[in-house]
């Protein structure tokens, strides 16, 4: 199967559980909200130039507006992390390390630790951005620490259980 037919699908699939079955989930809306879309984001190839994965990260994130009816508060998010990641990749993984021998960001080609400063790094940043953005002001600020808190834990929860239940498999690129 071709990177671009999986990454679409990967898309689709992101999309479709955040809108149909995250996003529908009544009592965790109160103070909870459980992200799991942006995780396309972090799994694009190293690759990926940074203002291609901006570009694509923006749409992704239009698109989510779109379905959820939102003013391009996630387009904007998305557009945060995908500018961050690749500063982030950079100081967690040294030089000549994964990003030559690897395709995409995971816990094969990074390591554990380093994968998940980079997942916990980025779900906060997402997350208090995409809350200050919903506010347009931090009002009453440990409801908003709170709020980021508790909404980065559960996301957390769910990225690892996507890890676990969906192992990707890296193959190791050489230059052959």
């Amino acid at each position: 199967m071709s990177d671009f037919v999986k990454h679409s699908l990967r898309a689709m699939l992101f999309l479709l559980v955040q809108v149909f079955i995250l996003h529908k989930i009544p009592p965790l809306h109160q103070f909870i909200v459980p992200y799991l879309y942006f995780l396309f984001i972090l799994w694009l190839p190293f690759n990926m130039g940074r203002t291609w994965l901006m570009v694509v990260a923006f749409l992704y994130g239009l698109t989510l507006d779109y379905f959820l009816m939102w003013p391009g508060l996630h387009a904007a998010a998305c557009v945060m992390i995908a500018y961050l990641r690749p500063f982030l990749v950079n100081l967690l993984i040294r030089q000549e390390g994964a990003e030559q021998s690897y395709g995409a960001p995971s816990i094969n080609s990074m390591g554990w630790a380093p994968y998940m400063v980079l997942v916990v790094v980025l779900t906060l940043v997402h997350h208090g951005y995409l809350v200050f953005l919903e506010w347009m002001s931090f009002g009453n600020f440990w409801y908003f620490l709170g709020k980021v808190g508790a909404s980065t834990g559960i996301s957390l929860l769910l990225i690892l259980i996507t890890e676990m239940l969906f192992y990707r498999k890296e193959r190791f690129r050489t230059n052959m």
